[in-house]
């Protein structure tokens, strides 16, 4: 079979700016890369390509060779969008991800260890395995599938939003991730009132995730929509609720004084230096030694109190549109 060899041109978008490629129809996909490169700083191993939603394949089916431009779907005239990051962005991420190492692997100890029961004054058995997150789901396309498929699964598993969802019976199908690029202007969407909730978890670059508390305050708005469709007096008042009883949970747990009426099974901190690091990381304050339980579980309201002055920029970002339809 004969090819004609001819040059194609390719935009390129990468943050918002748009970069012009000329190449030949027959040139391998590493010359694409190599071009990128140039361009944008970022090198071709961190470089992600994504055309009509799918990442572009750097080997062809059965083959180990590289394919041409070509071959891997590209003609003249195609917009390809580029993810990815430099190497300086790499490091400075890295080094931030550091200062955080020791508190979240503890969080992620925490998920896996055993859970130890606590006092319950309830009689519900079933309430722990109904009223919860039946399944996680990120967007593997995009890239760190397994650091989003982290975040939700931690999300899923918040001793706080496990007491909220168990005390309102509230249950959920689906907890996956909204990708910012598809959904520009929202944080959060629940569809058919609890049937799937959507997150968005990541930054707009792509090169992270957005903080914790931030996504699950969402999470809690969007749970609000399980039984409030449109952002009316009655939706705002059970959002302040849910927000309340979260930063409330935590600030009993951090003290040690938390009992249940719903959950038979839940997290206890196994030693001091675990519930602080537990009250750092979800709480986001500052743990001093002099700190008593009482001005503790004070900065815990006081934060969730500067969440709530929020509400209304959050509503901006949801993507509610009435009490039957897709809520946001």
């Amino acid at each position: 079979m004969s090819h004609h060899h001819e040059d194609i041109t390719l935009t390129v978008t990468f943050r918002g700016t748009s970069h012009t490629v000329v190449l030949p129809n027959d040139a391998p996909l590493s010359a694409l890369h190599s071009r990128l490169e140039l361009l944008t700083s970022v090198p071709p191993s961190f470089q992600k390509l994504i055309h009509r939603g799918k990442k572009i394949q750097h080997r062809q089916d059965d083959f180990n060779t590289e394919p041409n431009i070509s071959q891997a779907g590209l003609h003249d005239g195609v917009k390809v969008q580029m993810l990815g990051s430099t190497v300086e962005e790499l490091g400075q991420l890295n080094a931030a991800d550091s200062a955080h190492q020791k508190k979240e692997q503890i969080l992620r100890e925490r998920a896996l260890k055993p859970q130890v029961k606590l006092r319950s004054t309830g009689s519900s058995s079933t309430s722990s395995h109904q009223y919860r997150f039946h399944r996680i789901e990120p967007l593997t396309h995009l890239p760190r599938p397994e650091t989003a498929t982290e975040c939700l699964t931690t999300l899923s598993k918040d001793p706080a939003v496990l007491h909220v969802m168990q005390k309102h019976h509230f249950d959920v199908g689906l907890l996956t991730e909204l990708a910012p690029h598809e959904h520009p202007g929202l944080l959060g969407l629940n569809v058919e009132r609890g049937a799937t909730i959507k997150l968005r978890i990541r930054l707009d670059t792509y090169d992270g995730f957005r903080p914790y508390l931030e996504v699950r305050r969402v999470l809690c708005h969007e749970l609000a929509h399980n039984v409030w469709g449109e952002h009316d007096n009655d939706f705002k008042e059970l959002n302040s609720q849910l927000n309340r009883e979260v930063a409330e949970f935590e600030a009993a747990a951090g003290a040690g004084t938390h009992t249940l009426s719903d959950i038979q099974d839940t997290y206890q901190p196994s030693s001091n230096e675990e519930a602080e690091a537990l009250i750092h990381v979800l709480g986001g304050t500052d743990l001093r030694d002099s700190d008593t339980t009482e001005d503790r579980r004070k900065r815990v309201l006081e934060a969730a109190t500067a969440r709530l002055r929020n509400e209304e920029e959050l509503e901006r970002s949801c993507g509610t549109s009435g009490p039957q339809k897709q809520s946001g």
